[in-house]
């Protein structure tokens, strides 16, 4: 095979599905390099980029969304283009992008989340952690849902951060809550709240937990609800705590110790933080909703894993979030493995694939921050350019940005630019302003296609 000569007027060409950090990481890569002339195309689903930054952060954590700064360069450089309101399989098929890109890196995350495989997981008022989130930071698929939280009691089951996240959402105060750039909706829900206690669950000890100690901390700062914690559930013995070589799982220990040993201050609500406990039926109220929640005590074996005590208790609860792990979902005509929840690869690459390539959580599965993202894309990348320079890339036939807008345009599609994306998002921080908030986001589809549309008949 020759080796093609990729130049300013046949650049290599990409298509990178999904706009979240690995998306945005990756096409941060390929223009950084200077080997190889390059044109990037960034596809989203939504009209909005950023992916789990804009949807999933925690709307009380803006300086984490400062990242966006570094990713509206990327986005702003000549030789790149956000491509939104794309749906890939349809608007873009797989065939379609093989025909008009050398190379296609899938960055779509993890967008399923793992069941807890118990009774009563479907009764109303039991939902994932995930779609919680989505609801109250404005997912355009989440935002138009009914979220009543006439609970008194919400169990939420797991230990990570999204655990922590959406638990600290629940006991805000609307005072602090105003201070974030949570949806102008789940503001006014979580106004009317009748929450009082929070349980967060881990089936594990204290060690396991997989929370960082920023996000722990927090729980006793808030200014209307108490941390709770029993001593019993997060002793360690000695020997145990001298093997410890996480310095975070330390203060974690550290903290909750802390909590321990405090003496409640009677706030109005409460976190209790549970270890060694697993819960095993979500209870029918009667009518179909959530009515507590049936939890066993557990004891860890000498492998570390939760036994059963068969020692049992009822939570009061009238919503359960799981909070227990997320899956990839599979792409129209990419292949997937159903079991782990990604794309099967070798170091980014697709396997049997030539020319696809993949990174982040779809590529590894659901694990670390924003920022492993980084070094997993641009290790990615580095394998793409690889084989760019061997020959081994399937080029193209029809490798220019005028073929992939007349395709798109004679589907009909409504591409949502990156110019538009500027707009909305300067609109959304001047609306937030008048208000006295950070930023008010604009929710729905078709609202933020509306924006636009009445931009270009202004004339902006």
């Amino acid at each position: 095979m020759t080796t093609p000569t990729f130049s300013p007027e046949r650049p290599l060409r990409v298509a990178v599905i999904g706009s979240g950090p690995s998306g945005i990481y990756a096409a941060e890569a390929l223009t950084k390099q200077t080997d190889l002339p390059v044109e990037v195309d960034v596809f989203d689903r939504l009209p909005t980029p950023y992916g789990l930054v804009r949807y999933g952060v925690a709307p009380d954590h803006l300086t984490i969304k400062s990242v966006t700064k570094g990713f509206e360069k990327t986005l702003s450089d000549p030789r790149v283009r956000f491509l939104g309101n794309v749906e890939f399989g349809t608007d873009l098929t797989h065939e379609e992008a093989k025909a008009h890109y050398d190379a296609i890196i899938y960055t779509v995350g993890a967008s399923s989340d793992r069941r807890l495989g118990i009774p009563g997981e479907d009764l109303k008022g039991s939902m994932s952690a995930t779609e919680f989130v989505a609801w109250y930071n404005g997912h355009p698929d989440a935002a138009a849902r009914e979220m009543v939280l006439n609970a008194t009691g919400v169990a939420v089951v797991g230990v990570g951060n999204v655990a922590l996240d959406v638990s600290r959402i629940l006991v805000k105060t609307v005072g602090e809550l105003h201070s974030s750039d949570i949806a102008a909706h789940a503001l006014s829900a979580l106004e009317q709240s009748h929450v009082k206690d929070v349980w967060v669950l881990g089936r594990r000890g204290p060690l396991q937990a997989k929370f960082t100690t920023k996000e722990l901390r927090e729980f006793g700062e808030l200014e209307g609800a108490d941390p709770i914690v029993k001593p019993e559930e997060i002793a360690v013995g000695e020997a145990e705590e001298a093997a410890v070589t996480d310095n975070v799982v330390r203060k974690n220990l550290d903290v909750l110790r802390d909590f321990a040993g405090r003496t409640p201050e009677g706030k109005d609500r409460r976190i209790h933080l549970r270890f060694l406990v697993s819960p095993v039926e979500i209870l029918d109220d009667g009518e179909g909703n959530v009515g507590g929640l049936r939890i066993e005590r557990n004891r860890l074996d000498e492998n570390g894993n939760a036994v059963g005590t068969g020692e049992y208790e009822t939570l009061p609860v009238q919503m359960v979030l799981r909070s227990v792990g997320y899956k990839g979902v599979a792409l129209p005509g990419v292949p997937f493995n159903e079991r782990q929840g990604v794309i099967p690869n070798v170091e980014g690459r697709v396997e049997g694939c030539p020319g696809e390539y993949t990174a982040g959580w779809i590529k590894r599965g659901p694990s670390g921050v924003i920022g492993t993202n980084k070094k997993d894309a641009v290790d990615t990348v580095a394998h793409l350019l690889a084989d760019a320079r061997a020959g081994t890339l399937p080029l193209a036939p029809d490798a220019t940005r005028e073929a992939v807008d007349a395709l798109l345009a004679g589907k009909g599609v409504d591409v949502y630019t990156f110019h538009d994306w500027r707009e909305l998002d300067a609109h959304e921080l001047a609306q937030g302003q008048a208000l006295g908030r950070p930023r008010a986001k604009v929710v729905h589809k078709h609202e933020m296609l509306t924006h636009r549309r009445k931009k270009e008949l202004a004339g902006d």
